[in-house]
C-alpha cells in the first residue's frame, strides 16, 4: 500500500510540474495564433501606409530633379524645399483656394445629405428606389461626372447657361473666368459628395429609438423640436466621422478640378492638391521634391483634423 501511495504522489507531483508548461505552450500558441491575424493588416499598412510617407518625406527633403531621379544621386537639401513652397505666391492662392473648396464642399454636402437621410426616414412609397437613384454620383466614374460637368457648364452650348438664359440671365464663363471657375469645381464636387453622406447619415438615423420621437410627440413635440432636441444631437457621432471623412476626401480632389478647369484659369481654381500634382506631372519639367512637399502639407492638415476628431469623440463619450 506505502508503495502504492508514493508512486500516485510522484504522479500526481510530475502532472502539477507538466501543468505550467503545458499553459505556457498555449499562451505562445495564442500569441502566434494573434500574431498571424495581424500580419496580414501589418503588411498593408507597411506597404500601403508606412513606405510611402516615408517616400514621400525622403523625396520632399531632396533635390530629386529628373536626373537626380533616374541617377539616384539627389542632393539633401532639409527645409529647403518647404520654405521655396512657403515663399511661393501661389501657396497663399492655393490655400485660399482649398479652404474655400473644402469647406463649402463639406458644409454643403452633408446639409443636402442631412436632409435627404431626414426625408427618407419616414418611409412612404417609392423611398427605396429614390434613395437609390441618389446613389447613381457615387457610383459614376470620376472621369464621366467631371467631363459631364463640364459639358453642362460650357459658356457657348451647355444646358446650365442656356436654362438660365430662359430666366433673363446672361452668359456665365463658369469654367474661363477667374471669378467662377472655384464656384464651378465646388458645384460639381458637391454634387459627387451628396450620396456618400446621405448614406451614412441614413445609416445613422436607423439606430435612433423610435420611442424617443413617439414620447415626444406624446408631449407636443414639433417636427423642428423633435430634429432640435433628439435627431441631431444623437446623430452627432456620426455626423463627426462623416465630415472628417469629407474633410479628408476633399483635400485630395485632383481628377474633378483638373479635368474641368487644371485649376485655372490664372491659378484661380488650383488646390493644394492641384498645385502638387501640377508640379510633379503637369508640367513640361516635373519636380517631385516641391510636390512631395505639399503634398505632406496636405497629411499635417488631414492629421490635424483627425486630431480635433479625436478630442470631439472623447468629449462625447464622457458626456
Amino acid at each position: 500500500m506505502t508503495s502504492l501511495r508514493t508512486t500516485g504522489t510522484v504522479a500526481v507531483g510530475g502532472a502539477a510540474h507538466a501543468a505550467p508548461p503545458r499553459r505556457r505552450a498555449r499562451r505562445r500558441a495564442r500569441r502566434w495564433t494573434a500574431f498571424a491575424f495581424l500580419a496580414p493588416l501589418i503588411v498593408y499598412l507597411v506597404v500601403f501606409y508606412s513606405y510611402p510617407l516615408y517616400r514621400n518625406i525622403e523625396l520632399s527633403v531632396h533635390d530629386y530633379t529628373p536626373r537626380a531621379f533616374v541617377q539616384g544621386n539627389p542632393e539633401f537639401t532639409g527645409l529647403e524645399n518647404y520654405l521655396d513652397i512657403l515663399a511661393d505666391d501661389t501657396f497663399l492662392r492655393a490655400l485660399r483656394s482649398t479652404a474655400v473648396f473644402t469647406l463649402a464642399s463639406i458644409a454643403a454636402q452633408y446639409a443636402i445629405g442631412l436632409a435627404l437621410a431626414v426625408f427618407f426616414h419616414r418611409h412612404f412609397r417609392l423611398s427605396a428606389a429614390l434613395r437609390a437613384m441618389f446613389l447613381v454620383p457615387w457610383l459614376l466614374p470620376l472621369i464621366v461626372s467631371a467631363s459631364t460637368w463640364s459639358w453642362m457648364l460650357n459658356s457657348e452650348n451647355g444646358i446650365v447657361n442656356a436654362a438660365l438664359q430662359a430666366f433673363g440671365i446672361g452668359q456665365i464663363n463658369w469654367l474661363t473666368s477667374p471669378d467662377t471657375s472655384l464656384l464651378a469645381v465646388t458645384i460639381a464636387n458637391i454634387w459627387l459628395g451628396v450620396p456618400f453622406n446621405l448614406v451614412i447619415l441614413y445609416a445613422g438615423l436607423q439606430n435612433i429609438p423610435a420611442d424617443l420621437y413617439e414620447a415626444a410627440g406624446l408631449d407636443g413635440a414639433g417636427p423642428w423640436q423633435r430634429f432640435r432636441r433628439i435627431t441631431f444631437p444623437l446623430l452627432r457621432p456620426v455626423s463627426l466621422i462623416t465630415l472628417l471623412l469629407g474633410l479628408i476626401y476633399t483635400l485630395k480632389v485632383v481628377d474633378i478640378i483638373w479635368i474641368m478647369t487644371r485649376g485655372g484659369p490664372a491659378d484661380a481654381s488650383t488646390t493644394l492638391a492641384i498645385w502638387s500634382y501640377r508640379e510633379a506631372f503637369g508640367t513640361g519639367q516635373p519636380d517631385f521634391s516641391p510636390a512631395a512637399a505639399v503634398g505632406n502639407l496636405l497629411i499635417l492638415i488631414a492629421f490635424a483634423a483627425g486630431l480635433v476628431h479625436v478630442r470631439l469623440q472623447r468629449g462625447e463619450d464622457r458626456a
